[in-house]
């Protein structure tokens, strides 16, 4: 039995695996904003995605990060994004990875 792959194959698949690798940053983006919980929606709409970076850009932005967690002055952060928006971000970015390099 012989198996003939050709380089083109090679390639495309290549092709294919770095445009999605590509669009990742936008599909992150996404995931952070529909974790980032909504009081008055300014946490959503100061949130941008420059390059490849997600800012959020407002001074409440590490609390909500830390997602719900007791301080001296008693509970902080929000009910709605208990993990934050970073930590379950960084989950869906490795899923999408390995769904990527799987071939989907």
């Amino acid at each position: 039995m012989s198996i003939t792959l050709t380089v083109n194959t090679i390639t495309n698949s290549l092709k294919s695996i770095r445009n999605k690798l590509n669009n990742l940053p936008k599909e992150a983006f996404q995931e952070f904003v529909k974790a980032t919980p909504i009081k008055t929606g300014n946490a959503k709409k100061s949130t941008k995605l420059k390059g490849k970076t997600i800012e959020a850009n407002y001074a409440y932005a590490g609390v909500l990060d830390k997602g719900r967690h007791m301080t001296s002055r008693g509970m902080r952060g929000s009910d709605q994004a208990p993990n934050g928006m970073s930590k379950p971000t960084e989950v869906f970015i490795k899923k999408r990875i390995d769904q990527i390099l799987r071939g989907k």
